[in-house]
């Protein structure tokens, strides 16, 4: 890829924050914005973004985009071939409990609604390699929209803004609710009995520990000016109730139309409850439409990637996507009990472990942050045990940040430019690209990611 401008454009934000002796107003400025509309902390309640934004050029938010279509397309085959064949769906080694949910109709064609695609993009050569996907619960929309709204408030902003003829920006959020949309016009049942075809009554589906309260609400406040009714809903709540002979999926506060799953099906798996037998009897009924069913969930668990790092791809994928894969996707292998771990030891900082389950960035350990071999074969076991992965591990790029929020416990100057690594978070809303959710991390003692921060997003040209 040829005029690669990101990491200069991102130096020069940063170049000009610095001048700024940090921004401190403009900090203050960013984090006075988001407590006013969506708070980002981390676990210890500190506000955590970057000052500053990834930056792209329409060049490669362009290359970006047709790789997540391009990847896009090839789980949507996976996801076929998923339900089609069963010595194929065998191979993503799931409990006959989770496979009968993923084999649930959802009565409209969609086979994905929505993803996250985290991708390693390397500014100076401008490769791009596939770490893991998000079906279920990709969050990251409201942090999105909020930090590059909050940064567009500072100083730094404005300065950088002067020196370029456009300036654009995602909303992934209302790519979010498009696809929310579009998804319950298609179902089968839109327009049956009391649903409304256009403004159906949403519920936002989760168990309250494991939601985002931010990226609910602002959906539903977003919901709301378009004139359609939304909630979240704890899944412990819903019930099928019968009415005038008919059946429907409701909860304390009335009748649901459409689902909005955001609660995982592992956990609805480990925390059963009428609830959740209701909102499975919903689907299998047609008495709601739930987006994405249940059947997103093969295509969102780290197996994905060892299934299609197999030679079992090669009965799906076509030469070319085969080629992509091969090029893209990080080298995954499946791990069980008799898998013989010899390799993975003998060259610990090459590879990092998965637990088995949804992809999640913050529960891969990786060789390099243990201590010791004896710290990594006890990792090894425990994830071999489980059915777990082992993928090859590759640094994410390194660029420029001053950092934002109250992020500053590290003991540097608030003007200091710090190297974070980077990854980009590419949406995907029915198979077409929708933004990006940028996150990086500067290094502490437990490695690597250990402090971790949000980041706008930004595409400048001129």
């Amino acid at each position: 890829m040829n005029n690669l401008q990101s990491l200069a454009l991102e130096n020069e934000f940063c170049d000009i924050a610095c001048e700024l002796g940090g921004d401190v107003e403009g900090k203050a400025a960013g984090n006075a914005y988001l407590e006013a509309s969506h708070p980002i902390y981390d676990q210890s309640g500190t506000s955590t973004w970057t000052l500053t934004p990834k930056v792209f050029t329409t060049s490669e938010v362009d290359v970006l985009a047709d790789a997540a279509q391009t990847m896009g397309r090839i789980m949507e085959k996976v996801t076929q071939r998923y339900l089609s064949d069963p010595d194929f769906r065998a191979l993503f080694r799931l409990s006959p409990e989770v496979e009968e949910l993923t084999l649930v109709p959802t009565g409209y064609e969609q086979l994905i609604p929505f993803a996250r695609l985290d991708v390693l993009f390397d500014e100076e050569s401008g490769d791009f390699t596939f770490t893991g996907v998000t079906t279920d619960s990709a969050k990251g929309t409201t942090a999105a929209v909020d930090v590059t709204r909050a940064i567009q408030r500072t100083e730094t902003y404005r300065r950088f803004a002067e020196r370029h003829r456009s300036i654009e920006t995602f909303d992934i959020a209302d790519g979010v609710i498009a696809a929310l949309r579009e998804t319950y016009t298609s179902w089968a049942n839109a327009d049956e009995g009391s649903h409304h075809p256009d403004r159906p009554v949403v519920g936002i589906v989760d168990y309250p520990e494991s939601a985002t309260p931010a990226e609910f609400e602002d959906i539903i406040e977003r919901m709301a000016d378009e004139g359609v009714f939304a909630r979240f809903v704890d899944i412990r709540d819903l019930r099928i109730e019968e009415a005038a002979g008919v059946r429907r999926l409701v909860d304390s506060e009335g009748p649901i139309a459409c689902v909005y799953r955001r609660v995982l099906v592992s956990e609805m798996v480990e925390k059963p409850c009428d609830g959740v037998d209701a909102l499975v009897e919903a689907a299998r009924r047609g008495l709601a439409c739930v987006i994405g069913g249940f059947r997103t969930w093969p295509a969102s668990t780290n197996e994905l990637f060892s299934v299609l790092c197999s030679d079992a791809a090669e009965s799906v994928l076509d030469a070319q996507e085969l080629a992509f894969v091969r090029a893209h996707v990080i080298e995954t292998h499946s791990l069980a009990p008799d898998t013989d771990l010899a390799p993975y030891l003998a060259d610990k900082d090459s590879w990092l472990a998965r637990p088995a389950g949804a992809y999640d960035i913050a529960q891969a350990v990786a060789g390099v942050d243990c201590e010791t071999t004896d710290d990594w074969w006890r990792v090894l076991l425990a994830c071999a045990e489980e059915g777990g992965v082992v993928q090859a591990y590759k640094p994410a790029f390194e660029t420029p940040v001053v950092v934002g929020g109250d992020a500053v416990d590290g003991g540097f100057d608030p003007a200091e430019k710090l190297r974070a690594r980077s990854i980009a978070g590419l949406f995907l809303f029915r198979g077409q690209f929708g933004g990006i959710y940028a996150r990086c991390g500067y290094e502490g003692a437990s490695g690597l990611w250990e402090r971790r921060l949000d980041m706008g997003c930004i595409v400048a040209n001129g």
